[in-house]
């Protein structure tokens, strides 16, 4: 059976990417763009730092999570609102929203290749976190 882009990328979120650094060269696109959009200012990103970053978090975090609130198909995009949690090394036993993100991705070789992505850290109010509860 083909996967459509949206179990593409629902697939890639759902992966435990601290702890399986395989699954980088199976969902994206060697040639992939992230433009990034945060709290912290724009940042770009290819593979190699995509990687990194993931690798580095791993580091810091003994549990890593993603819950999806939102994921939309239309044309050649997939849009993507979701957030992470984390247990932290120091909390192993208290789980955290790390961030909350909305991401609109481009495909190419069934991989993910360009990414437009806004981020915020994450709120974990009862509101805020209510708000990311699919309807």
């Amino acid at each position: 059976m083909n996967k459509t882009a949206k179990d593409i990328v629902r697939s890639f979120y759902e992966t435990d990417l601290i702890h399986n650094s395989e699954a980088f060269s199976e969902f994206l696109h060697p040639e992939i763009e992230l433009y990034w959009n945060s709290s912290f200012g724009f940042n770009k990103k290819g593979f190699e730092d995509i990687k990194t970053m993931f690798g580095e978090m791993a580091l810091s975090f003994e549990t890593f999570r993603c819950e999806i609130s939102h994921l939309i198909h239309e044309g050649d995009a997939v849009t993507i609102r979701h957030t992470y949690f984390a247990n932290t090394i120091e909390a192993p036993d208290k789980e955290e929203a790390i961030a909350h993100f909305i991401t609109i991705w481009e495909l190419k070789d069934g991989k993910l290749y360009k990414g437009y992505q806004i981020s915020q850290q994450g709120d974990s109010t009862p509101e805020s976190m209510l708000s990311f509860i699919s309807k």
